[in-house]
């Protein structure tokens, strides 16, 4: 049974990861969520569940404008060979979550299996305050990036932090 809204605060105030949470209808895309961009302050984000062809399956977060080439992205992630979406079956059976709702609080849901590689992009990191969806598309939780990482770990997951959208290789590139 994939964890609860109220069970993923409690682990959350476990850790003792500061948390604030907004209730507001549900939103399905990135596009759907614009509006919510002014009232709700922060990086917002969009949540790839990818797959390659080996079947290893892969979290990619990052800002909700980042552009991301998903036929450069498998180098970078460590995949073999292309990836794509995963369907929304595995979706639900690996992280407990369906289609819109996409989260990596999600990985409250694959702590034991640690089926997913975790991938942050380096630009989203940069951000003071992040917000994700906490389980459902009707809600979005605030979560400092540093404890983005504690969360991530705690359910068992290394996850990496790495300039996957154009954005953050630019910035890299730059430097």
């Amino acid at each position: 049974m994939p964890a609860s809204r109220s069970q993923l605060i409690s682990f959350l105030e476990d850790l003792n990861i500061p948390v604030s949470t907004i209730d507001h209808e549900p939103v399905f895309t990135v596009a759907e969520s614009a509006d919510l961009h002014d009232r709700i302050p922060g990086g917002h984000t969009k949540n790839l569940f990818l797959k390659d062809k080996k079947g290893n399956l892969f979290l990619v977060v990052a800002l909700h404008d980042a552009t991301i080439d998903l036929k450069k992205i498998s180098s970078i992630i460590g995949a073999s060979g292309r990836v794509s979406f995963g369907k929304a079956d595995l979706l639900e059976e690996v992280l407990g979550v369906t289609p819109g709702s996409v989260t990596p609080f999600s990985l409250i849901n694959d702590r034991e299996a640690q089926r997913v590689s975790v991938v942050f992009d380096a630009d989203m990191m940069e951000q003071e305050v992040l917000n994700f969806h906490p389980l459902l598309n009707n809600a979005s939780t605030a979560i400092s990036a540093e404890g983005l990482m504690v969360f991530a770990k705690a359910c068992g997951h290394d996850a990496k932090v790495l300039a996957v959208s154009a954005e953050a290789q630019k910035v890299t590139e730059d430097l």
